[in-house]
């Protein structure tokens, strides 16, 4: 194990394995073939990249996610290691070239999507290279039951009959005992070596919070831990109110989402990293390659689409050892929210096929054709024309893209144009009136004389750079300025990027997926009804939830999660919570807020004594929501 650790420091600057790291490498280099189940965090990369460095040829990686193979490519880069990915897009002439490279030019990484697999000419070629090992990442694609499962991973199994003798390692965060299991039959597996770590986080307090107004509680949360903190949010829309509500209470605040440009996503990102901002507010599209240590708090603001996705999400809290909070609040609309949000926009076969016609048609696609063509995509312009669900429709592309019949890659792009309306004379009232927007527009002004005239494509990151703000910043005043008819302002944006990997045959191609297609929606419903059955479990403990759900037996409760607080607390009876409301009654009328601030009850067990008392006749309530006694 000497030479693993000489590699583990010499590029990754470690002087130990994390936690089973060095056991999976050790079975890997006995030619075992391996199953690593590592939660998030982990450190699974490790144990394929190490392995491989320390063997001759070249190490195959299979992956689904494009960024994720990018980032790793990226990573491995720096670290001068030679490696390569063949990602979609990428025509023929350039990948006989690249794999060319790969035979001959002592790459020792090669990562490809499941999909490249089904070409036959790619798999004569990769039998040409000296492959040392075949890691499989987020294996649980393998699998029907698996929350992401992706048909193109079942063909990985072929390669068996090629590389007999080269051990498999298939990899993944999180699994139930049915998916790994599934795992190790699809993808052939003979007598593997298993390696679970358990999906406890001993250190991580899993609370679910009821909160009437749940801004108000996470400011009661980021006031008492002041650690760095992220907070999950469903939509673009949601992140971008939250972060600026919370900016406007006096919290740090940066915020992260897949619209962003990759510039302003960066530095976003890096704020928090840098912890000049104590907060980041984000969608799912934050996360992957995050590896802060010191997250103190991740808090959820609706339900999670499964509880694979919450335990990972989750646990980027707490990674150095220490106590973290995973906190979901929760309203009673909620559950109602999730299943028209996850499941009254799932697709159907019907709504699948429609919508796959309209899109050849959007794009002018003939029958028969359209293999590797790339083209610029609108959703939000797509829907609209023909009258479709958003969501619904982003989750057919989904669905399609899992299925390798689209690439849909999400890279938010646009052209902006902008002619002023006014004349100089009144640019230059209205910077005297409004000196906070100077920078920006004197900026647009000496950068593009002529934009008087007609309308000129602007460079936002050019402006956001010479006035020293960012690209939000310019986008917002350049709004605020066409609502005043101060300037002409147009924005056409395309906010993916569409490969279609297969000819059009309509029916035909749908045909062939719609059985994955229900058992997906049948999984969703499965996992929805289990993120409920946690949110609204009363009587256990959180963690014990959650480990139940993989498939671990744990006997004893935590001790940390909501529920073992509030069993901690029982003793304090419903009696003497009314005395104490009633003192504080005594000195004059107050708040339910001003009550909770006062007493250190929690908002439930107020509500509670606040309605019985209100029942009672005891107390009443004034027109400005107060409550006082009655005389």
């Amino acid at each position: 194990m000497q030479e693993a650790l000489v590699i583990l420091q010499k590029y990754w600057k470690h002087n130990q394995f994390r936690s089973l790291q060095a056991d999976i490498i050790n079975s890997v280099l006995d030619g075992k073939d391996t199953l690593a189940l590592l939660p998030t965090g982990g450190g699974k990369s490790i144990c394929f990249q190490v392995p491989a460095l320390m063997q001759e040829g070249i190490c195959l990686v299979v992956s689904p996610l494009i960024a994720l193979m990018k980032d790793q490519v990226a990573n491995l880069q720096k670290r001068d290691i030679k490696a390569m990915a063949l990602i979609g897009g990428i025509q023929s002439e350039e990948l006989i070239t690249l794999l060319d490279n790969c035979e001959f030019g002592n790459y020792k990484f090669l990562y490809l999507s499941p999909e490249r697999l089904q070409s036959d000419w790619i798999l004569d070629r990769l039998k040409n290279l000296r492959i040392n090992l075949i890691a499989i990442d987020e294996a649980h694609c393998v699998s029907q039951w698996g929350h992401d499962f992706r048909p193109a991973y079942l063909k990985i199994a072929n390669l068996k009959k090629h590389f007999p003798k080269t051990p498999f390692l298939a990899l993944t965060a999180s699994a139930t005992e049915r998916v790994k299991e599934d795992i190790i039959n699809q993808l052939g597996l003979e007598h593997p070596a298993v390696f679970q770590k358990s999906f406890a986080r001993e250190n991580i307090a899993y609370m679910v919070f009821e909160a009437e107004d749940k801004l108000y509680k996470i400011g009661q949360m980021l006031k008492k831990n002041p650690e760095p903190s992220i907070i999950y949010v469903r939509n673009r829309k949601s992140c971008l109110d939250i972060a600026t509500q919370l900016q406007t209470l006096g919290f740090k605040v940066s915020y992260y989402h897949g619209g962003l440009h990759a510039k302003e996503k960066d530095k976003n990102m890096q704020l928090w990293m840098d912890e000049k901002v104590q907060v980041i507010v984000a969608t799912n599209a934050f996360g992957m390659g995050i590896d802060k240590a010191n997250v103190k708090t991740v808090i959820h603001l609706q339900f999670p689409e499964n509880i694979e996705n919450y335990y990972q999400e989750a646990g980027r809290a707490g990674r150095n050892g220490e106590k973290a909070f995973a906190v979901l609040l929760t309203s009673p609309s909620d559950a109602i929210t999730a299943l028209n949000q996850f499941i009254s926009v799932l697709p159907d076969k019907a709504f699948l096929v429609k919508m796959y016609v309209k899109l050849c048609n959007y794009f002018q696609i003939a029958y028969g054709e359209g293999m590797d063509e790339k083209f610029m995509f609108n959703l939000n312009h797509f829907c609209m024309q023909y009258q479709f669900s958003t969501t619904k429709t982003y989750n057919a592309i989904q669905f399609l893209d899992r299925q390798g019949i689209l690439t849909l890659t999400q890279e938010f792009s646009e052209k902006v144009m902008v002619q002023f309306l006014i004349s100089s004379k009144e640019i230059l009232r209205f910077l005297s009136l409004n000196p906070k927007e100077e920078p920006i527009l004197l900026a647009i002004l000496r950068t593009y004389p002529g934009i008087y005239d007609m309308l000129l494509p602007l460079n936002l990151s050019l402006i956001a750079k010479k006035s020293n703000t960012n690209e939000t910043q310019v986008t917002q005043l350049l709004s605020e300025l066409k609502n005043k008819a101060i300037i002409d302002y147009q924005a056409k944006s395309n906010d993916a990027t569409l490969i279609f990997n297969e000819v059009r045959e309509d029916e035909r191609t749908i045909n062939r997926v719609s059985k994955y297609l229900d058992n997906q929606n049948k999984l969703k419903k499965e996992q929805l009804e289990s993120v409920i059955a946690y949110v609204t479990d009363a009587k256990n403990c959180k963690s014990k939830l959650i480990l139940a759900y993989f498939g671990e037996n744990q006997t004893t409760d935590c001790g940390i999660c909501s529920y073992c607080i509030a069993k901690k607390k029982q003793p304090k009876t419903i009696v003497s919570n009314t005395e104490i409301i009633l003192r504080l009654l005594k000195n004059g009328e107050m708040t339910s807020r001003e009550i909770q601030n006062a007493s250190l009850l929690s908002s439930n067990a107020i509500i509670v004594v606040l309605q019985e008392l209100l029942e009672d006749n005891t107390i009443k309530i004034n027109s400005n929501n107060k409550y006082r006694l009655k005389i």
